[in-house]
Parts: C-alpha cells; structure tokens; sequence
C-alpha cells in the first residue's frame, strides 16, 4: 500500500487525531511544493528542488545574462531562449557597446524582446568609451543617457576599468545616470585595466587595488542611488593566477547581498559563488550558460562538489 493510501486509511480510522502530513506535505517535498506554484505548468514540479522566489518577485538570486558580443544574438534567438528559460532569467545585458553598431528599428526590436519576457535591459559598460572621447563634456552625456533611456534601456552600467575618474565624479554621475530615467550600475574591482581581456602577464604588472577601496567607493555608490553594483571579476576570478577569494570574502561580508552582483561569466566561477554564498547570489553570466546555474540553483544537478549540496530554506 502506498504512503498516501496509508494517510487516509489512519485518517479514517483514527479522526480524533486530524488529518497527518501526506506525501504532497512531507518537510523533503515542500520546495516541491513552492516550485509547483511558482509555475504550476510544470510536468515535474511534483519533483522536489530549492525554494527560489518566482521572477516577479525576485530580489535576490537575480541573474543577468550577457547578449550580443562574443556571439551575435539575435531577435529570434533571444525570444526563442527567453520563450523557454525566461523564468529564470532577470536581464540581459549588452557588452562591448555592441549596441551602438546597431540600426535603431533592430536595437529596439531586441529589446523589446527581452521587455517582453520581464526582463530588464542593460548598456554595459560603454560609457567609459563615451567619457573618453567626450573628455566628459556634460552635454555629450546627457544626450548618450537620453538616447539610451530613448532606446528602451532600463540598466546603465558605470564603469571605469580603463579610466582614471575622481571618485566624487563618479558618484555625480550615478546621480546625474538617474535623473535621465535610468538605474545606475557601477562596476568596481581591484584591477586596473579590466575590462579589456588583458592577459594575465599584463594585468598582474598593472597591479591590483585593495579591497577596502572597492567596498568604500560601493558604499559611497549606494548613497548616490546606485541600484545595483557590479563586481568586476578580472583581478579576481579573472585572467588571475590565482582566485583572490579573499576578496570575494571581504565583498560579501561589507555589502549587502541583494546589491551587489558578481560578473561570473564561467562554470567553475558561477559554481563557487553558489557554493559559498548560497543558492540566491546575484550573477552574471553568459547567455548559453543559463540553463547550467539555472539546474545549480534549484539543486537538481551540479558537479562533484555541488551536486545535491546546493539547499534553501522556504522560510527565508
């Protein structure tokens, strides 16, 4: 006899006692339970997997996927991805101020298919080739974040690997990013020239900073309205020798969790962020890795030292 026939025939016998936990309410089978109703279109869903909150209410565990850049991606691609992963990811991010090459009918076409499917859309970092060649003329900028904001986009990345920028300056411009409509996003890291793919020899030689001025200049960040700070991960997981984890330490123990986001654009890194801040990390990846940290977040697949040790708690 099944444990469910078995339920209702103590039910039936003993009413007294009211009814016991059947197999639908089992401790192992809640986050089962949460994945049906977060998405009750689910063959599976009967299958237990970590309790995530569902997109629309998602604040932590967000994760951004890299667009067209290293491969062309295009409307079809991208509505066809988000047709069947979208649930799982929150926004698309283009790199290499890609978008700039792009006729205004097809750059708006492509992000309307990422709106389309909730997800919000970000510039990257471009605007550190704008700064440069604009000298930082304020009326250059203006009409590079009105043309954005114009465009569709929602996120505007603020970086500064290849610049040297006055960290006043900075914040001016988170909030001079906001008043034009846009969420700014700086990235901060400890290298020096990121940004550029530098080989390890290089990078090393250009030196790295400490992580203190990383975490100063994000808290100073938040208080100008950043919305989210982006990790850089060159100097850190990154065309290193080595992983400065002692650095990601230092990050995640200074800074809220929910404001800051890793750049993870590779497995192994992804993995361990997962490993060690746990299931709701804010990452950014690669868009053909979605559906590997997608699998690693819920807890049903992972590698030798992942695999089934990857939990949450409904409660949280």
């Amino acid at each position: 006899m099944s444990l469910l026939a078995k339920s209702r025939v103590f039910n039936r016998l003993y009413p007294k006692f009211g009814p016991t936990r059947t197999l639908a309410t089992t401790p192992a089978l809640l986050s089962a339970k949460h994945h049906a109703n977060s998405n009750p279109s689910l063959p599976f869903a009967f299958l237990p997997a970590n309790a995530l909150d569902p997109k629309h209410k998602r604040e932590k565990g967000l994760t951004e996927i890299r667009g067209p850049y290293y491969a062309p991606v295009t409307k079809t691609y991208l509505d066809e991805l988000l047709g069947d992963w979208g649930e799982y990811v929150d926004g698309v991010k283009f790199a290499g101020g890609a978008f700039s090459l792009m006729p205004e009918e097809r750059l708006k076409a492509l992000i309307d298919v990422a709106h389309k499917h909730n997800c919000y859309v970000s510039t990257g970092g471009f605007i550190e080739r704008v700064l440069s060649t604009s000298a930082g003329n304020k009326d250059v900028i203006s009409k590079y974040l009105t043309t954005c904001k114009n465009m569709g986009f929602d996120v505007l990345e603020i970086s500064s690997g290849f610049l040297s920028i006055p960290t006043d300056d900075w914040a001016s411009l988170i909030e001079f990013t906001a008043k034009h409509g846009l969420k700014p996003k700086p990235e901060v890291g400890i290298q020096w020239g990121a940004g550029g793919d530098a080989s390890v020899e290089e990078l090393e030689s250009a030196g790295t900073r400490d992580p203190k001025w990383l975490i100063d200049r994000a808290n100073l960040f938040l208080q100008a309205g950043a919305h989210m700070i982006m990790i850089e991960s060159e100097g850190i997981t990154e065309n290193v020798s080595s992983w400065r984890t002692d650095v990601i330490s230092a990050i995640t123990s200074a800074l809220p969790a929910e404001k800051i986001m890793f750049e993870a654009a590779d497995p192994d890194v992804f993995a361990y962020h997962i490993q060690n801040q746990g299931a709701r990390a804010n990452l950014f990846i690669d868009h053909s890795q979605i559906v590997q940290l997608a699998c690693l977040r819920r807890g049903i697949w992972g590698t030798g030292g992942t695999f089934a040790r990857v939990v949450t708690f409904e409660g949280a």
